[in-house]
């Protein structure tokens, strides 16, 4: 006998927990949709809508007893999902870039990467262990997940579609540099996992971590992002792919090349970057740019909506208890004080000198998927970190990302219009 007779047999009877979750995802959606439409003439984000979103799920979650995820014990979920949403930003984040790769046009960037992010990292690693009681290890990784500008909450400050609008300094340097350091942060995580494992070669590291790991990346990325473009374009001009279909050719790059790098042992997230600028670069006047660029951003949003829907669901007083006084302190600490100082550090002589632009790439070191996803990878697993900075490591970096959301959030619109007019007249 099915289900359907047997609810009818009983009289009446009303659905469980699983049509009510689908009923709030469609709601979820809808206003995604929503927010996605009037986005930049409003003076708040669309992630802080998600968040609302999460904690209303949260809410419904606890008073229906509702088991879920919890992001230390179902770590490996957590890292799936804000994975798929970072190399798809990735990607997108490379077809956006016009610049050739010359010094001048990426000197400001490259201060950041090696200047602002490794100061990011010292700065609250050093904090973490110190005063908050982290394991070294730990710390360590603590500092490399809070170091990278994501490149998913940092779409809506970075630079705009292929094509459509000239490449501000500091649009562009948020950009480039979200697109990178997600990738580069990756030798600092395996680093505190190698120190809090008290086993292996530190020459390892750096041979396999970092070396190969990097360059192999890039190679990889840049190699199948060429033959990627290549291939659609010429089958697009012989007309055996439709162009309605073009969007979806991002997520396909997008996969292919970060299974690729991943299989071959390099970093996933510093392939996809190159790969996109690898297909920008390649015929970077032909429609099909314009194209693949929209249908990746489109699946971008959706990620940063099911990222930002779940770790708003995630959400416990004892969780958002977890850090204490000194990892909420972090969090406020890394937006005002530690990225403000590193990106300052980084940026002494650079030409980035008009009014507001420095200001503005040290405000918006925007914390988000990317620190989600490193987190839950180091916690994932065999882990070598003790169980009692498991706990207490997920959890600053949760309130550090929530911080984040709402500081950076509320304020996106405004500045992003003010700089606009500030550059414009001067």
């Amino acid at each position: 006998m099915t289900l359907a007779v047997v609810a009818a047999a009983e009289g009446f009877s009303f659905g469980g927990n699983w049509p009510l979750g689908l009923a709030f995802l469609g709601i979820a959606v809808f206003a995604a949709v929503g927010a996605l439409s009037h986005e930049h003439e409003r003076a708040f984000s669309a992630s802080l809508i998600y968040l609302g979103l999460g904690l209303i799920a949260a809410v419904g979650l606890t008073v229906l007893d509702v088991g879920w995820v919890d992001p230390v014990e179902d770590a490996t979920l957590l890292e799936r999902v804000a994975e798929l949403a970072v190399i798809v930003a990735l990607f997108s984040a490379g077809l956006k870039v016009d610049r050739a790769l010359r010094w001048r046009e990426w000197g400001t960037v490259v201060r950041l990467l090696a200047i602002a992010m490794p100061v990011t990292i010292a700065l609250a690693a050093v904090f973490g262990h110190l005063v908050m009681g982290l394991g070294l290890g730990a710390a360590i990784v603590l500092g490399a997940a809070l170091a990278p500008t994501d490149p998913v909450l940092a779409g809506d400050i970075g630079i705009g579609p292929p094509g459509e609008e000239d490449e501000q300094e500091p649009h562009f340097a948020i950009t480039a540099e979200a697109g990178l350091n997600d990738g580069l942060a990756f030798p600092f995580v395996l680093l505190g996992l190698l120190v809090a494992a008290e086993t292996g070669s530190f020459a390892e590291w750096a041979a396999a971590d970092v070396v190969y790991g990097i360059f192999g990346a890039v190679a990889v990325g840049a190699g199948l992002g060429v033959a990627i473009a290549w291939s659609i374009v010429r089958l697009r001009d012989r007309e055996l792919l439709i162009p309605a279909l073009d969007g979806w050719f991002g997520v396909a790059g997008t996969l292919v090349i970060y299974g690729v790098a991943e299989t071959l042992g390099t970093y996933g997230f510093l392939a996809v970057f190159a790969g996109g600028l690898a297909f920008r670069g390649y015929e970077r006047d032909h429609e099909v740019n314009g194209r693949v660029h929209n249908g990746a951003e489109i699946v971008e949003k959706f990620g940063e909506l099911a990222v930002i829907l779940l770790l708003g669901s995630m959400l416990t007083l004892d969780g958002l208890g977890a850090p204490g006084a000194w990892g909420w302190a972090l969090a406020l600490g890394l937006v005002f004080v530690i990225r403000p100082l590193a990106v300052n550090l980084a940026l002494l002589g650079s030409p980035m000198e008009r009014p507001g632009e420095r200001a503005f790439v040290a405000w918006f070191g925007v914390r988000g998927v990317g620190t989600l996803y490193y987190v839950a990878a180091a916690v994932a697993g065999g882990t070598p970190l003790a169980s009692e900075d498991r706990d207490l490591l997920v959890w600053t970096a949760i309130a550090c990302v929530i911080v984040s959301i709402v500081l950076h959030g509320v304020t996106a619109g405004p500045l992003n219009r003010w700089l606009t007019r500030r550059l414009l007249s001067g």
